[in-house]
């Protein structure tokens, strides 16, 4: 087995976690291609906290198969994890892994000896249950035979399979490949059972990395080169508690995460930080002074409101109240500086009538969000909403969300128009024909040269062909003038 390929559905978590199994097969000595690729051992690293996002992890099993029967293909992250019948069991070539700690044990036995049929890996551990495993065909795949040398590029190397055993295990991350920006995860797991929400039943455990630990592993994302990070988790704000319901939590605050977050940006180098999603009480009078006190900290909050009628926000089981979003809304405006403050809806939960829905739309007008993602309802099987009365007809969802889209684009403009004419910092993310990347305060910005600087990239070609004083690469950190303010994005040029 020499090459993989890893396919990620889902959220900022599910990539964070691809990257640790991507460096994990790369130390076993195995090469990355493409997901279109034929190769040897395929990853589907799944989300089901849709049904669409179920669908398409199930679709990409079903199409890696078909295109490449040989390619032995391993299913993980949401979708094996929970029984909603819509995984399917271990068949040959196809392994769906349920328990998250199994993953990387499974992956060296694979790489291992690939002839080898993995047992579904129920509530046993997988250290017992390969004692019992059964081969399929008589064969080992071509080219590895059991006493293989597995060589990597990176330091340490394993010399043979035995050395296995010290490897088994997902761990901090050295990079993250293929992005400008890198996901750190420092949080797992929420209990907090939303009523909607099925990722209590995937990831039931609450679990916090250690801030040393953190630290460490900014520390080495900034030395592969990155100039972003983006602080992940399943429930950040609950960051260095032992459960994600604040009635639990002492004095029902919690202020780990700013404390983290303050220690993260006192690291050298580091030249942005960003919050994943938050919900609005998270934002606490600690952490707003941590974003005053550090300039690389960017001016930007995702909270996840979901509605703005407290009739949905508690049938949602949601732990907070409309005029609490209105009210850390304007704390974190009175304290930033023209903040971007984005979120998620959800449109047409069951019983939400026009009042409820109303009641949405003033609040987003209220707030001006810089980004509103809109939701439409959908029963995820599995979870208490599913069977709740009301439901709202699709025609109805169809023309709220079609509501809160159009109101989503007046919004975002409306935010973007106040910067015309002044200076932002973009990391570029494309450099192709249109380069572009992000502001400080998350809106997209392209990039457009000037007459004047099209006739001075003309005529100034240094020696080896290039202009590097207008010349952008992917992860530059370059200064622009906003010009332009579209759709959804802006457009500047570069300051020389």
């Amino acid at each position: 087995m020499k090459t993989f390929s890893i396919n990620t559905l889902g959220c900022k978590v599910n990539q964070y976690e691809s990257q640790q199994v991507r460096e994990l097969l790369e130390r076993l000595g195995l090469y990355r291609l493409e997901s279109s690729e034929k190769t040897d051992l395929a990853i589907v690293n799944t989300c089901c906290v849709t049904h669409t996002a179920s669908a398409k992890s199930r679709q990409y099993i079903r199409k890696i198969h078909k295109l490449y029967p040989e390619t032995v293909i391993v299913v993980c992250g949401c979708l094996p994890t929970v029984e909603i019948g819509e995984s399917t069991h271990t068949t040959e070539n196809i392994h769906f892994v349920k328990k998250r700690n199994n993953l990387a044990e499974i992956l060296s036995q694979i790489v291992t000896c690939p002839c080898v049929l993995l047992p579904e890996d129920n509530d046993t551990d997988v250290s017992s249950s390969l004692k019992t495993t059964v081969p399929e065909r008589t064969s080992c795949h071509p080219g590895l035979s059991p006493n293989n040398i597995i060589k990597s590029e990176k330091e340490p190397k394993i010399k043979h399979k035995k050395e296995l055993c010290n490897y088994q295990r997902l761990t901090a991350l050295s990079s993250f490949d293929g992005q400008t920006r890198a996901f750190l995860k420092v949080q797992d797991g929420c209990d907090g059972y939303c009523t909607y929400c099925i990722v209590p039943k995937t990831r039931p455990f609450v679990r916090n990395q250690p801030p040393e630990q953190v630290l460490r592993e900014a520390q080495a994302l900034v030395r592969a080169g990155h100039k972003e990070i983006v602080i992940s988790g399943i429930f950040l704000g609950a960051y260095g508690q032992k459960t994600v319901r604040r009635q639990n939590w002492p004095d029902r605050q919690n202020i780990q995460l700013a404390v983290l977050v303050d220690k993260i940006a006192q690291i050298p180098n580091l030249k942005r930080i960003r919050l994943s999603s938050l919900e609005p009480v998270d934002v606490t009078p600690q952490l707003l002074d941590i974003f005053c006190k550090h300039t690389n900290i960017m001016p930007h909050f995702h909270l996840s409101i979901q509605s703005g009628s407290d009739v949905i926000l508690k049938k949602m089981c949601r732990q907070y109240k409309a005029d609490q979003i209105a009210e850390k809304v304007v704390a974190i405006k009175s304290t930033l500086d023209r903040p971007a403050i984005t979120t998620d809806i959800i449109v047409g939960f069951p019983s939400e009538t026009d009042a409820d829905f109303e009641q949405t739309v003033n609040l987003a007008k209220y707030i001006c969000f810089a980004k509103m993602h809109v939701f439409r309802f959908s029963p995820r099987k599995g979870t208490a909403a599913a069977k709740m009365p009301g439901t709202v007809s699709n025609n109805v969802i169809k023309e709220r969300s079609d509501i809160l889209r159009k109101l989503d684009i007046e919004l975002g403009r409306k935010f973007r128009q106040q910067f015309i004419g002044e200076t932002a910092e973009i990391l570029i993310e494309d450099d192709r024909n249109k380069p572009g990347g992000r502001s400080e305060r998350y809106f997209m910005v392209n990039i457009y040269y000037s007459a004047k600087q099209r006739f001075a990239a003309k005529y100034e070609i240094q020696k080896d062909g290039s202009n590097p004083k207008f010349k952008v690469k992917n992860n530059d950190l370059v200064k622009v003038r906003l010009v332009k303010n579209n759709n959804t994005s802006m457009t500047g040029t570069i300051i020389p």
